[in-house]
């Protein structure tokens, strides 16, 4: 959570960083903000609570908050990619293709897909029956899982929501995946400063679809009997993934490094201590 948000001041506060790629990160660090907040507070109540109870309307809110940020920060992430794409392999007409206008549309996309998928997921959620020990085995609710407890055999209906996700994911994931093996490539023409520039930044955005994509594509496409993994996978995707994010962007990008010492007065004390 500190860490995405101190990414959002500080591009926002940077003037320099007012840039498309920047705008797209700060973004991802409001999204993944609000994916590690929207169910960790009830978790730690939970951890200290004997009788560990959430109402239908609470879990019910849960899924959505998930699948909308989730759906949100699926196709922010193939904006970013896109983006980097214009920036390396059509430079010349990167600030033309990437204007502001076209930055805020694909945000303003991203949350419109992530609105409209987790109302898909949820159409029918809302009116399945439920009855008896309702029980879910996790940290917070989650589709798969709350389906399940359902009084109706719900195999088509489950398979199908389910499905999905994971076939929404897994596509995603490989137009991604193609997307940077093509940028890749032609950064290898590059000179050598600007090849280690661009390798740097493609490799930081892609360590993040990986975190992001590699549990989701796990629980959705290919769904473990064994509930431990399960719950494991969905703790990391939702909370250790947004937390890694910011480290990952920080320490492989010199520009936020640099934006983000001097908001935290860090050069002062460097230049303190090289003082003779």
């Amino acid at each position: 959570m500190l860490g995405n948000c101190l990414i959002l001041l500080t591009v926002l506060s940077t003037s320099h960083l007012h840039s498309p790629m920047y705008f797209l990160l700060s973004n991802l660090s409001l999204i993944d903000m609000c994916l590690s907040s929207f169910a960790t507070p009830k978790m730690i109540m939970d951890f200290f609570a004997l009788r560990k109870t959430i109402s239908f309307e609470g879990c019910i809110s849960q899924i959505f908050f998930l699948h909308l940020f989730n759906g949100t920060e699926i196709v922010l992430l193939i904006s970013m990619s896109f983006d980097r794409y214009i920036a390396i392999c059509k430079p010349l007409h990167y600030s033309t293709i990437m204007s502001q206008r076209v930055c805020v549309e694909l945000v303003a996309v991203s949350w419109t897909v992530g609105f409209l998928h987790t109302m898909s997921q949820l159409a029918f959620t809302l009116y399945l029956p439920f009855c008896g020990l309702n029980v879910v085995d996790s940290f917070f609710c989650d589709l798969p899982l709350v389906i399940q407890l359902a009084c109706i055999d719900i195999y088509v209906l489950g398979t199908s929501m389910i499905s999905t996700s994971g076939v929404i994911a897994l596509i995603s994931f490989l137009l991604l995946l193609t997307s940077y093996i093509i940028v890749l490539n032609i950064v290898r023409d590059y000179s050598s400063t600007g090849s280690s520039k661009a390798l740097s930044t493609c490799t930081a955005h892609f360590i993040v679809v990986l975190m992001f994509f590699g549990p989701c594509i796990f629980i959705y496409v290919w769904p473990s009997t064994n509930f431990l993994v399960d719950k494991i996978l969905s703790v990391f995707y939702t909370i250790f993934t947004p937390f890694l994010n910011p480290l990952i962007y920080t320490l492989r990008n010199q520009e936020v490094k640099t934006a983000m010492k001097k908001k935290l007065n860090i050069q002062y004390f460097s230049l303190g201590k090289t003082a003779p």
